[in-house]
């Protein structure tokens, strides 16, 4: 059984930063992460709000600068994902292998939400999509749809306009959540429709989507829209359910720690987007990450 000073798992911002501040502690650490580092923010193609970089950098540009920093110490990032982990002992494992650590922190982000229609999960791939910045380019001069009205499904209706020929963005209530700035991008592109006070109640589709139904909160009236693609963006949900042990969670499902990283239960931290907290950016995400690091190395020392 491989054993580590630190284990952590996922390799988003939060998780690559924390690796990045263990390797400066010179801590014997691995990053654990089931899919590609740089985690669920490369499903976004730029940030136009980490400070430091004038009219944005991508995020696939952001979070490579920061796994190559992690690689100059030395600190492993391997692609296995986390079946369970067993906050007692302290052992995290894998499909393949099992590995024992004295000290483990969490940082596995969040999973997309979904609209819990029939066909979703058949059609998942054949139109429909939660990750615009990967699947765009299959829609270009077709009609798509995109479900929310926060920043991320507003974000991805502007990106999907350099593809699709009409973007159609459904949102629940009468009003975008987006920031002010995104609003008025929304408002200049002619290519974007507002279905407001709409919901999703249907997809249409054999072998791939070919339609989708709307239904309107007020007047109950359904109109059926001929999309090709439909990109859902309706919240997150905590990636924790492989973790036994109990550390205290909300009634969401997301960790609950103190402004040290620190959970319920001793040794076990939590970083970035699976913790309860008000605000989720790749910014506090950095910030936890270091955090916690700090406050495993301060553990670490006391053993």
């Amino acid at each position: 059984m491989e054993k580590y000073d630190l284990i952590i798992i996922g390799a988003g911002p939060a998780g690559l930063t924390a690796g990045l501040y263990a390797g400066r502690y010179r801590l014997n650490t691995l990053i654990l992460e089931k899919l590609y580092p740089g985690g669920r923010i490369l499903a976004t193609e730029t940030i136009d709000n980490f400070p430091g970089f004038i009219g944005g950098i991508s995020t696939q540009e952001l979070t490579g600068n920061i796994q190559q920093q992690v690689k100059d110490l030395s600190v492993p990032v391997v692609l296995e994902e986390v079946r369970e982990l067993d906050c007692g002992s302290k052992k995290v494992i894998t499909e393949n292998k099992t590995y024992e650590a004295r000290a483990v922190i969490i940082a596995t982000g969040t999973l997309p939400r979904k609209l819990g229609l029939p066909q979703e999960d058949e059609l998942t791939g054949k139109g429909v999509s939660y990750c615009a910045t990967c699947d765009a380019p299959i829609f270009r001069d077709k009609k798509v749809a995109v479900v929310g009205g926060g920043n991320a499904a507003v974000e991805e209706a502007l990106y999907l306009t350099r593809f699709a020929s009409q973007v159609y963005l459904i949102h629940r209530r009468g009003e975008l959540r987006a920031s002010a700035i995104l609003q008025e991008k929304i408002k200049q592109n002619s290519k974007i429709k507002l279905v407001l006070e709409s919901t999703v109640s249907r997809l249409d589709g054999s072998l791939r989507l070919q339609s989708i139904t709307v239904k309107n909160k007020s007047s109950a009236e359904e109109q059926t829209i001929a999309c090709e693609g439909i990109f859902v963006y309706v919240g997150s949900q905590p990636d924790t359910a492989f973790i036994k042990g109990s550390p205290e969670k909300d009634e969401q499902g997301f960790l609950v720690t103190d402004q040290e990283m620190k959970t319920s239960l001793e040794g076990i931290f939590a970083c970035g987007d699976c913790r309860k907290k008000s605000l989720y950016q790749v910014i506090n995400a950095c910030g936890e990450g270091a955090v916690a690091a700090d406050s495993a190395q301060r553990y670490l020392l006391n053993r």
